[in-house]
């Protein structure tokens, strides 16, 4: 539960917000704030409490969709750093 608290607060500080929690509260997804410049959409984010695991989902120019998945917080800002926000 912690690590899963830990992943939900550094992708907050990563800009993304709270979109939507499944009933049983083993997934929350998260959407980027602000949209891509480039491709006007925003990235989605899953928090999964089953794999205890956060997976990264946006689309790219050429509009197929990429995904990378985390399973600790200095991977994932390690991610942000690599990727600012525009």
């Amino acid at each position: 539960m912690e690590k899963l608290q830990a992943l939900q607060a550094a992708a907050r500080e990563g800009g993304f917000v709270q979109v939507e929690e499944s009933e049983e509260g083993t997934v929350l997804w998260l959407r980027k704030e602000k949209s891509d410049a480039a491709t006007k959409t925003h990235q989605r984010m899953c928090i999964d409490g089953i794999s205890n695991s956060l997976t990264v989902y946006w689309m790219t120019v050429v509009g197929k969709i990429d995904s990378k998945t985390f399973r600790n917080v200095p991977s994932l800002q390690e991610w942000f750093a690599l990727h600012p926000a525009e």
